[in-house]
């Protein structure tokens, strides 16, 4: 009896050091790398942001509020363990499901889309937004209740899932974000281990959905922009005229860019929606080829450091939600630099963390403060 508790008395005294060892941020369960380089990109956008709005500080002060906000989402999210988010995954789900049909039947309509319910004094949001985070969590938490590889039974429970969902915001209609969903669950399944087979003949099936969206889902804006993205100049004055002016500005800011506050194409209006889903041309134009290639610099961190810990995740359910989560916003970024730059059809997918918008702004802080959960959590259950 003695012995044992000795050897009780030594445990605790492990336990004991290796708490006071933890950093501060360990102890928060804060991945340091990833705050870095979030603080980096919220910097940065704040500085951009003044330029591209025209100088109009409430829009920064709005902006940095909602850092604010979301980084206080962030480090609330990373002290749950992801087992525990895990038992609330598929009330979230019905939640965001629902939310969505309020937006259906009465959301708010702004510029031709109805994508957002608005509480008179309150606050306004984006339903679709969180979608981006809940999609690949219940599809982790579906898949980690299973047999992996996931069979063919699994794989259309899981795109069921993803389906209801996608429709939803397709009709909204918010193309953009509705690929996005999709996207999000379908790197789940990847990540689960989807056979090549499975993913070719996706691949394949391509061509006929697209086919298929053309004549029965796309409405006529949303061709017009295909046709643009094909031709810009063939209507270099109505529907052309973003993508020409995002080239012009992009181009003109050389390698080293023509300084803040001093680009001419958002400055004298020439280039629309600036300050949200161009922002990255206002960028290009004032701060050139190296300020651009800076950003992606950060951006291809923050993945690495996602993907580090996708791998190190020590439950099934934690890694699925990590990649999903990690691959999304590649896609993220990829699509929205892509139809700046007159490489992909315009969608309306804002510049992550760059882009002004609060609900998408709050969105991705909270998708890193579940990666951060997964990582810290692993570490220190590692450690004790």
């Amino acid at each position: 009896m003695h012995n044992n508790f000795n050897n009780f008395d030594r445990t605790l005294s492990d336990e004991d050091v290796l708490r006071r060892r933890a950093t501060l941020l360990q102890r928060l369960h804060i991945d340091g790398p990833l705050l870095l380089l979030l603080l980096l990109l919220a910097a940065g956008s704040l500085f951009v942001l003044y330029s591209a709005s025209g100088r109009n500080l409430d829009l920064v002060i709005k902006q940095a509020s909602s850092f604010g906000f979301g980084m206080l989402a962030m480090l609330l999210i990373a002290q749950v363990e992801a087992r525990f988010i895990a038992r609330w995954v598929p009330l979230a789900y019905v939640l965001g499901v629902v939310l969505l049909g309020v937006v259906e039947v009465m959301g708010h309509n702004a510029m031709g889309a109805t994508r957002w319910i608005n509480i008179p004094g309150v606050i306004r949001f984006q339903p679709s937004e969180f979608l981006k985070i809940i999609m690949p969590a219940t599809i982790a938490w579906y898949l980690a209740r299973n047999n992996l590889p996931p069979g063919l039974k699994h794989t259309a429970v899981s795109l069921a899932l993803v389906g209801v969902p996608f429709v939803l915001i397709l009709r909204q209609p918010d193309l953009g974000t509705a690929m996005l969903i999709l996207a999000s669950g379908a790197f789940v399944l990847f990540v689960a281990g989807l056979p090549w087979l499975w993913i070719g003949s996706a691949v394949a099936a391509v061509v006929p959905v697209a086919v298929g969206m053309w004549y029965f889902v796309l409405h006529d804006y949303q061709k017009q922009r295909i046709h643009t993205f094909l031709d810009p100049e063939s209507d270099p004055l109505g529907t052309g005229w973003n993508i020409i002016q995002s080239k012009a500005a992009i181009g003109s800011g050389g390698v080293f860019g023509k300084g803040w506050l001093l680009g001419t194409q958002s400055h004298l209006d020439f280039l629309p929606e600036s300050h949200t889903d161009f922002i990255i041309a206002v960028l290009a134009e004032e701060f050139g080829l190296v300020g651009v290639c800076l950003l992606l610099l950060v951006y291809l961190l923050l993945i690495a450091r996602g993907m580090v810990i996708t791998v190190q995740a020590q439950t099934l359910f934690g890694k699925l939600w990590a990649g999903g989560l990690t691959m999304t916003f590649f896609v993220y970024v990829f699509v929205n630099i892509g139809m700046v730059s007159g490489l992909l059809p315009v969608v309306g997918v804002p510049l992550p963390f760059i882009s002004y918008g609060g609900t998408s702004l709050v969105t991705l802080l909270s998708g890193f403060g579940v990666l951060m959960s997964i990582h810290t959590h692993r570490k220190w259950i590692a450690q004790v």
